[in-house]
């Protein structure tokens, strides 16, 4: 096989949450235990750090590799999903996997993933482990996929576990409460192993300083530590939490016995797009329109980015969007403005909301647009009927952002 047909036996043989949703989410961490002994456990032969949270993991993460990367370091970073290629989620020094080493990988293993009934996401992670480990990486960073507790990436011990922060997302899985939510994420607190919270909510500190001396570890709380964020280039209003949780974790490495100058620091957050490839974050794509996409796509992480889009200075709102269909629409319709022009649409992809769906939906709410047959189409007629100071905002899900990158 080469490259294009191994990718697609993978996305095509195999379960894949973000295509499928929950009928490929495993609830235990057997499948990857057993991929990472056929491996010869190549986890336990790199250092890492380990992300999660419910918004800015992703963001935190790049910020982190390139912080490390100007820093001298060799620095692999794993992240999900992908916008363009599958090869973004696996990376040394920002350079994307190559397609050589997916190639050899998968035909290496293939009969034990078809034996063992592997997903998508639990071989991807082997396919990093082993990536990592041969290429020797002095650290990695490690983004969860979902959750914590059961993500298929918690086989690692980390030199420090980071959590960005809780909200209401995959509650299917992760449960219905803050709580619930938190305690999912907090299983990637590992014994003696520091922790940095990046936001204190009065619903979920009990249950990470509960699991934190537990597992004798010592627990950072960012946005009570760092009273002022450095400066990015990532420039959503949001990314200030991001900012300070990475400063804290910059200042734990440290005391870890990395060398991380401030300067460092400063010139490695001013160089994430550049130093890690990230696209997607309150990325500015056009003026005259002026065309900004997001991938924020729950609750809380829309209403950051719509917040800092009422911010902006135009004269018409125009937002191509759309969402899974297994989206809290009802958590979701309040953060939107009703003021805007809506260009209703479905990500090509399986778990996609059926367009006609999101569009009485929303429409049925006060906020007005038409449906089109597909994001491309959708994202057409909004540059159509946009004047030159008007505003484009394209959102709502991270496949929405990818087919129009």
């Amino acid at each position: 096989m080469n490259y294009l047909d191994t990718v697609n036996w993978m996305f095509q043989q195999l379960p894949m949450y973000q295509n499928k949703g929950k009928s490929a989410y495993k609830k235990d961490l057997s499948n990857t235990i057993r991929l990472c002994h056929h491996l010869k456990n190549p986890e336990q032969k790199f250092k890492c750090i380990h992300v999660a949270g419910t918004n800015g993991k992703g963001s935190t993460s790049h910020m982190l590799a390139s912080v490390l990367q100007e820093s001298g370091y060799k620095v692999g970073l794993y992240t999900s999903p992908h916008l363009k290629d599958f090869r973004e989620r696996i990376r040394i020094n920002g350079d994307v996997i190559s397609k050589q080493f997916v190639i050899g990988f998968i035909k290496r293993n293939k009969a034990f993933f078809e034996a063992n009934h592997l997903s998508f996401f639990e071989m991807t992670v082997g396919m990093a482990f082993e990536y990592f480990a041969k290429k020797d990486v002095d650290i990695a960073v490690i983004e969860v996929g979902l959750g914590g507790r059961l993500d298929s990436t918690n086989i690692v011990t980390p030199e420090m576990a980071v959590i960005t922060n809780i909200g209401f997302d995959h509650m299917q899985f992760l449960g219905d409460t803050l709580q619930k939510i938190a305690a999912e994420k907090a299983g990637i607190i590992k014994k003696d192993r520091p922790v940095v919270i990046g936001q204190t909510q009065v619903e979920t500190t009990p249950v990470f300083k509960a699991k934190a001396e537990a597992t004798k570890s010592s627990i950072y709380f960012a946005d009570q530590i760092i009273k002022n964020a450095l400066e990015s280039d990532l420039k959503g209003s949001y990314q200030a939490h991001n900012i300070k949780t990475v400063m804290q974790s910059v200042h734990l490495l440290n005391e870890l016995g990395f060398k991380i100058l401030k300067q460092q620091l400063k010139k490695g957050l001013l160089q994430v797009t550049k130093n890690t490839g990230l696209q997607g974050r309150w990325q500015i794509l056009g003026e005259q329109p002026k065309i900004i996409c997001d991938t924020a796509h729950n609750k809380e992480g829309l209403t950051y980015v719509m917040g800092q889009l009422s911010a902006e200075v135009f004269t018409n709102l125009h937002i191509v969007l759309g969402v899974v269909n297994d989206k809290d629409l009802d958590a979701i319709v309040t953060v939107f403005p009703k003021s805007a022009t809506y260009y209703f649409c479905k990500p090509n992809v399986k778990r996609g909301l059926n367009v006609v769906q999101l569009q009485s939906y929303f429409n049925q709410k006060g906020l007005k647009g038409d449906g089109y047959k597909s994001v491309e189409h959708a994202f057409n007629n909004a540059k159509r009927n946009a004047k030159k100071e008007d505003l484009i905002y394209v959102g709502g899900s991270t496949f929405v952002v990818s087919e129009i990158l």
